[in-house]
């Protein structure tokens, strides 16, 4: 015989003056709908049903979003004025790491490993530029910053694990070529 699983359940106004406990779930009877519970909130957390959540086919229309929204994102967060170094062209190769030393001896505000197509590859062109990549089951893999010696040097850890991409036309993923790629670092300060 199989067994059956029945949760608390009660109608709206019982569910909106019950608090249950941490981790209990109830059934709201009058709006067909589940409540989680965290042992303080009266009425629980109330779930929507799939009927309840917008269609992902409205869309957002940027342009709608006022200047002055802008004017003060922007005022609020301006970082000043941003210079930037960029590294040569690396080769990529299998190695545990690749490091970069530039000539800075302060900790930047935000630096980034770049890989560059060299020739045809992955539905890139050559001299395009992809910020979002892979390594081994990694995707966009942080660049590590350290101070030694008053040199700035930036490092990408690799573990011998292969690169990839978004194929530009399919969106999978993609391994490169390495032989087609090159890897560039920014240092933002």
């Amino acid at each position: 015989m199989t067994r059956i699983l029945q949760i608390r359940r009660g109608t709206a106004a019982q569910n909106d003056n019950f608090t249950g406990l941490n981790g209990e779930i109830t059934m709201d009877t009058t709006n067909k709908t589940i409540r989680i519970h965290d042992g303080e909130t009266l009425g629980g957390i109330k779930l929507a049903r799939k009927d309840e959540i917008p269609s992902s086919e409205s869309s957002f229309d940027i342009n709608s979003v006022p200047a002055s929204f802008w004017t003060t994102l922007f005022t609020t967060y301006q970082t000043g004025n941003l210079n930037t170094e960029e590294s040569a062209l690396f080769s990529i190769y299998s190695d545990n790491f690749f490091d970069y030393q530039t000539q800075l001896n302060t900790l930047p505000k935000f630096s980034e490993a770049v890989l560059v197509c060299q020739s045809a590859d992955a539905g890139y062109s050559e001299n395009e530029e992809v910020r979002i990549f892979g390594i081994g089951d990694y995707l966009n893999p942080g660049v590590h910053t350290y101070i030694k010696n008053d040199s700035l040097f930036l490092r990408l850890f690799i573990a011998n694990k292969p690169f990839w991409v978004f194929h530009k036309t399919s969106a999978l993923k993609t391994n490169i070529d390495s032989a087609k790629w090159k890897i560039k670092f920014i240092v933002y300060y």
